[in-house]
């Protein structure tokens, strides 16, 4: 373990006055700022859309000024969680070793570099997109740093059911940009997501949850038992993979991105009964295994959204 993984929590590194922090340091501080994995995320869910907005392939330079801009977006509201969090970040074993608490970067800084990247990505979508998109952007950009940040996550334990609305936008900008407009395929995939970010954050919460007590976040699986919490993940699961099964009826998708939903919906939800199982069993620790519907949700949402983008071409 190194000098930094042992220091007591809430300690925070500030660099000395005068000291010396490398440019490329630097740098990647500022990355990590925007939380690049969780976009990764975010983009998975707003490029298929495009291919089935466009029922095909949609225009790459739209394609790549979209995903610029959903970064720089997303990347600005991330900033202005950690800037807020900043706090709680350093009581947390998980968060210990961001920005902020680390001293590589000061708050000024975060907050600076928060609102730029906030305007620079609204301009952005509205002079290269369009506006409804750089609407839908900015709106959910303020719905994840006031709604959720801000009033919800130290509040309530719906704080991720609600404050989960902000990543389901990728959805309906990525139809807008190719559209300029919205319909009931993209309402469908953002009701997907809604019900698949509680059970996809909850595993993660039963896993840190002393992290989220410390700090006095309700978290759910903080203020219930693994029983409740696990039952609560069922239910959403349940109705996420009967709502994927939506477009089809519709007329929005055919036979391959059903055959992709049912067979990777199924799964998951094996994987969330599992979980339940276990939890009625009185399982903890390692036991419990709730990390493995946590890893399953990430390539559950990716098969589907790829099945998204491939369907248009085999119908």
């Amino acid at each position: 373990m190194t000098a930094v993984e042992s220091r007591p929590a809430g300690v925070v590194l500030t660099p000395s006055p005068g000291g010396h922090r490398p440019f490329g340091a630097r740098v990647k501080a500022f990355v990590a700022l925007t939380k690049p994995r969780i976009i990764e995320l975010l983009l998975i869910t707003t490029v298929p859309v495009m291919f089935l907005a466009q029922q095909g392939v949609p225009d790459l330079w739209l394609v790549l000024v979209t995903t610029v801009g959903g970064y720089l977006s997303a990347g600005g509201a991330n900033a202005f969680n950690m800037y807020i969090d900043r706090d709680i970040d350093a009581l947390m074993d998980r968060t210990s070793l961001r920005p902020l608490v680390t001293g590589m970067v000061s708050p000024r800084e975060c907050l600076v570099f928060a609102s730029a990247l906030a305007t620079i990505s609204t301009l952005w979508f509205g002079f290269l997109v369009n506006w409804l998109s750089a609407g839908l952007a900015l709106g959910a950009l303020l719905f994840y740093v006031v709604v959720y940040t801000m009033i919800l996550k130290r509040r309530t334990s719906q704080n991720i059911v609600w404050g989960g609305i902000a990543g389901c936008m990728p959805v309906l900008i990525g139809w807008s940009a190719v559209t300029d407009s919205l319909s009931w395929a993209p309402v469908i995939l953002f009701l997907v997501m809604f019900f698949w970010t509680p059970p996809h954050y909850w595993p993660l919460s039963m896993k840190v949850k002393d992290d989220y007590a410390r700090v006095g976040v309700p978290m759910l699986p903080v203020i219930a038992t693994n029983q409740v919490v696990a039952r609560q993940i069922v239910l959403y699961s349940w109705v996420m993979v009967a709502v994927s099964l939506l477009l089809t009826p519709l007329g929005y998708t055919g036979w391959f991105y059903t055959s992709v939903a049912l067979v990777s919906g199924g799964w998951w939800l094996w994987e969330a009964h599992g979980l339940q199982s276990r939890a009625k069993d009185g399982a903890t620790g390692a036991k419990l295994k709730e990390m493995r519907l946590f890893h399953w949700s990430i390539t559950y949402v990716s098969l589907l959204f790829v099945a998204v983008a491939v369907d248009p071409f085999l119908r």
